[in-house]
């Protein structure tokens, strides 16, 4: 958004968002670490893509400035080994900025290959080890807290002998007493670890349980170790809070947010990728250019073979179009008023063109002769009465938005009579 764009804004809209001091404040440095070709690829209904739909990924991801990826779990086997390694060269032949990772248990059999990969491919793979930690998981398992401790301890180490940054993971951090997770990431820090992951495996929290926890683990472990430790939020959608539990975890001073393109991920998804992108740089948190977020949620769509709810924040097909008179009718008084600022804001919270979209006016049986109208206008065609009554009775007869392609043949039909 332009700056004369954004100061006419404050004088079209009151922001009750801004009433009080932002729980995040603008140019908070956040970073994102996209977790769709591992994560996301654990969704049940999903299609593991083909290594050249990763790479095109991996470059989109790379185009809208997310800062690090998860680029698989090699211990898995061959197929996942040969598509980390392929992934990681990539980052290296192209001087890609983004920064790899790979997940891996707390087992030496799965840190190894992503050591062996590292050392082959010449970049530095963050290991990003898990264990699960809460007492529901401890039970089920017949785990004690001191085998965790070693477990811990043991990977940790041998992550850092190897030669790998080490990011350590709990899962169900969130339902984990905080006596284990004092101990657990202040073993972890101790042993070499220097990222730390908090998570909320079955999106069991609420913003406040993200905030609590993210605030208790920097005042009860980070400051005590006198260590810079980065702080990680993994969050899961179970109760459709992600986006809000992130933002809460950025509140209390997480660093980075862990998320996947299209909410994809276990069960019902991660944290979505693309809202989180959109709503820091509506918060005024990035300003990194956001132009191809629809094609990166387009293009892993196509490779997963999943599908975007046409209703989807942002991306889906109607997030911008309209066929209800009284919207449409503000929107093109807005556009007459040549202020294409003012048009993308009449109707919409989220401006469509920073992100390299644009308001759509549509006609169907809710619209009002001025959608017709701007559509004859809009395709420089004469807008005379008996055209314009002709689209408009076969709109009010219709049970859904026509098509161009049908207010085209009415157009033709009306010139040929």
């Amino acid at each position: 958004m332009r700056q004369n764009d954004a100061a006419e804004q404050k004088e079209w809209i009151y922001d009750w968002n801004l009433a009080a001091a932002p729980l995040i404040a603008p140019g908070t440095h956040v970073l994102l670490n996209d977790e769709t070709l591992r994560d996301g690829l654990q969704n049940p209904s999903v299609h593991d893509p083909g290594l050249e739909e990763k790479i095109e990924i991996l470059h989109l991801m790379e185009a809208l400035g997310i800062d690090s990826l998860n680029i698989g779990l090699p211990g898995a086997g061959a197929r996942a080994v040969e598509h980390v390694e392929a992934l990681a060269r990539e980052i290296v032949t192209r001087r890609m900025k983004i920064k790899p990772n790979c997940a891996a248990r707390t087992i030496e059999a799965d840190i190894r290959p992503i050591a062996e990969i590292s050392q082959r491919v010449g970049i530095a793979i963050e290991a990003a080890t898990f264990l699960g930690s809460s007492p529901i998981r401890r039970l089920v398992e017949d785990w004690t807290v001191e085998h965790l401790l070693r477990t811990t301890e043991r990977a940790v180490k041998y992550a850092i002998e190897h030669g790998l940054p080490s990011m350590y993971v709990t899962e169900d951090t969130i339902r984990t007493d905080p006596d284990t997770v004092r101990r657990l990431y202040s073993t972890a820090i101790r042993s070499g670890a220097r990222a730390i992951v908090l998570c909320d495996t079955v999106g069991h929290a609420l913003p406040s349980g993200a905030y609590n926890l993210v605030k208790f683990v920097i005042e009860e472990v980070v400051k005590p170790s006198g260590e810079k430790i980065r702080v990680d939020w993994h969050g899961h959608n179970d109760r459709g809070l992600a986006i809000a539990n992130s933002l809460a975890a950025i509140a209390a001073g997480a660093d980075q947010v862990h998320a996947a393109a299209n909410s994809l991920g276990e069960r019902v998804g991660n944290t979505p990728m693309e809202l989180m992108l959109v709503n820091l740089r509506l918060m005024g948190v990035i300003r990194q250019d956001l132009s191809r977020l629809r094609e990166y949620c387009e293009k892993v769509a196509k490779a997963t073979h999943t599908v975007i709810p046409p209703n989807y924040p942002v991306i889906g097909r109607d997030a911008f179009r309209t066929a209800t008179g009284v919207h449409a009718a503000a929107i093109i008084k807005a556009f007459h008023k040549g202020n294409e600022a003012l048009a993308d804001s009449v109707y919409s919270g989220v401006p469509s063109h920073l992100f390299g979209l644009d308001q759509v006016i549509e006609i169907g049986p809710m619209s009002g002769k001025s959608n017709v109208l701007y559509w004859l206008e809009r395709h420089k065609i004469p807008a005379d009465d008996a055209l314009v009554n002709r689209i408009f009775d076969a709109a009010k007869q219709s049970a859904r938005v026509l098509t161009d392609a049908e207010v085209s043949a009415l157009c033709a039909e009306a010139t040929r009579h």
